[in-house]
């Protein structure tokens, strides 16, 4: 039980990530928000596997870790990177209203039962707005550009397209050998940031464009068009 316990434990500290990424936003230091990002999403990512090896769910039955977790992400992967964006100007005047239509597109994500299936895909968009507002930070993207690209997103949301993950069996191996690499390369950005140089930034990038390439290939030869079933 302790065990189970400390994975709550650990997850949560994604919140104490999310606090220090807003304090470095408030100071005005963009690379210490998204250090801090980084941070929640390692957390993110290593949390789950704990979390099945040590049965959580088995030993805090009355304790929802996937309802902390939800929180914890949406707090990290959406609420921060808006206000990120209308912070730095990434978007401005009646383009900044798009960011609340990013933040009700996310919420009605996380909100679906089906939002990640137990064949292992991502149901609509991911909320991946941590990467999206990074990228477009670092491109320098035109705030009318921005405006498009975050308004298409969050109307993917909506559209139940099912985006692979490391437990999608097409190109499993593949996708996540090239997402070791894309890691890495964030992580060098990250380093560098507004000093990074065009061929690391174009490409990290291709990383984003081979996701979106394998999630359109995989509807176009029915792979991913089986009924989505939720995962629990």
């Amino acid at each position: 039980m302790l065990r189970a316990w400390a994975v709550h434990i650990y997850t949560s500290l994604g919140l104490l990530a999310a606090f220090l990424a807003l304090r470095a936003l408030f100071l005005g230091n963009p690379q210490a928000v998204f250090a801090w990002l980084g941070v929640a999403l390692f957390i993110d990512a290593s949390d789950g596997p704990l979390a099945r090896r040590w049965q959580v769910r088995h030993w805090t039955p009355d304790f929802n870790g996937r309802k902390l977790d939800d929180i914890t992400d949406y707090i990290n992967y959406t609420f921060i990177p808006v206000l990120f964006a209308y912070r730095f100007g990434l978007v401005v005047g009646a383009g900044a209203w798009v960011l609340g239509l990013v933040l009700i597109a996310s919420a009605y994500g996380f909100c679906q039962e089906a939002a990640k299936t137990d064949d292992g895909y991502f149901t609509g968009f991911p909320s991946y707005w941590n990467i999206a507002v990074f990228y477009l930070y670092l491109f320098h993207a035109h705030p009318a550009f921005a405006a498009v690209a975050l308004g298409i997103l969050a109307i993917m949301v909506w559209i139940p397209l099912k985006y692979p993950t490391w437990k999608s069996k097409p190109l499993r191996r593949v996708t996540f050998g090239l997402s070791l690499l894309w890691a890495l390369s964030l992580l060098a950005l990250l380093i560098v940031f507004e000093k990074a140089p065009l061929v690391l930034l174009w490409g990290s990038f291709l990383f984003p464009m081979y996701y979106f390439t394998l999630t359109f290939a995989f509807y176009i030869a029915g792979i991913s068009r089986q009924p989505s079933t939720p995962a629990y």
